[in-house]
């Protein structure tokens, strides 16, 4: 445990009106810092902070953890708003504990398929959050030219027919709260039930439920058709199974584009090698050049 940064005591003392004691940092990444901070009440809290660049931010997250608790657990919102001058906001929530549905599979207490269970679950329940005044949903063509800015333009011909599926889904489809990244260390055990509480709302925000689903899916490694089903058969509302494939294979190629080691660069590159077996129609296989006569 350290002195809590600035920031982070400025944030307790604004919107708890308590003041922090010690802070370990969880989490840093570019645009968002989380601290487990420790406060003179006796209270432990989660203070995330987000940078004034953030295209989402502490206000945002609160919106859609507010919205997911009509249906699902999460961590109480304690606080939120903007901590500082420059545009830096700040969410403050309960402190469920360290315990994640990640961690239980790795020791063996809980087994994959009941974690793919779990998940789906958790994602039926979420999607049935009310969406009352949500956060924009974002385009999908933003996200495609964001990741086209990753990718190699190959790549992102070679999924055109993917791309071309996601973007044919009728307009008509209802939107839910998609909470983003669900994966098993975003599933947090409390209580005495061990409760599964769904956490970081970061990339919350209104989307199609199979790109959801799909990305639980990819996160959890879960193409074997087992494992799909253990997820997906949990999942209590109707998927359409060609645009969950098509998202599959979206967050895929997503997944590789973000990664950041080489070993990672390679894991996903087999990852989607598998699914041009698996799924051939959402690729565009390169013709070869005629012989000129």
């Amino acid at each position: 445990m350290k002195t809590p940064p600035p920031m982070v005591s400025h944030a307790c003392a604004t919107f708890l009106g308590a003041t922090a004691r010690t802070a370990e940092q969880l989490a840093l990444r570019s645009r968002t810092a989380v601290y487990r901070t420790a406060l003179h009440d006796g209270r432990s809290v989660i203070v995330k902070l987000y940078a004034p660049t953030a295209r989402r931010n502490a206000v945002t997250e609160a919106t859609a953890i507010r919205a997911a608790a009509a249906t699902v657990p999460v961590p109480e919102v304690l606080g939120c708003g903007t901590a500082s001058s420059e545009g830096t906001t700040a969410l403050i929530t309960s402190d469920l504990g360290g315990r994640t549905l990640g961690s239980a599979v790795h020791t063996g207490s809980i087994t994959h398929g009941q974690a793919l269970r779990d998940l789906g679950g958790l994602l039926a329940r979420l999607h049935q959050a009310p969406t009352a005044h949500p956060a924009p949903s974002r385009p999908f063509h933003d996200a495609v030219s964001s990741l086209a800015r990753r990718c190699p333009f190959d790549l992102i011909n070679v999924i055109g027919p993917t791309l071309a599926l996601i973007d044919d889904a009728p307009e008509s489809t209802p939107l839910v709260w998609c909470h983003g990244d669900v994966h098993f260390d975003n599933v947090v055990l409390a209580g005495p039930q061990d409760t599964r509480h769904l956490v970081d709302f970061t990339d919350a925000a209104p989307g199609h439920r199979e790109s959801d689903v799909a990305h639980a899916l990819v996160m959890a490694n879960a193409h074997a058709q087992q494992d799909r089903l253990a997820l997906t058969g949990a999942y209590s509302l109707v998927l359409d199974d060609a645009l969950l494939s098509a998202w599959v294979v979206f967050q895929t190629v997503r997944c590789w584009a973000y990664a950041a080691r080489h070993e990672d660069r390679v894991l996903w590159s087999s990852r989607l090698a598998g699914l041009t077996r698996q799924s051939p129609h959402l690729f565009r296989t390169p013709r070869k050049e005629g012989t000129p006569r």
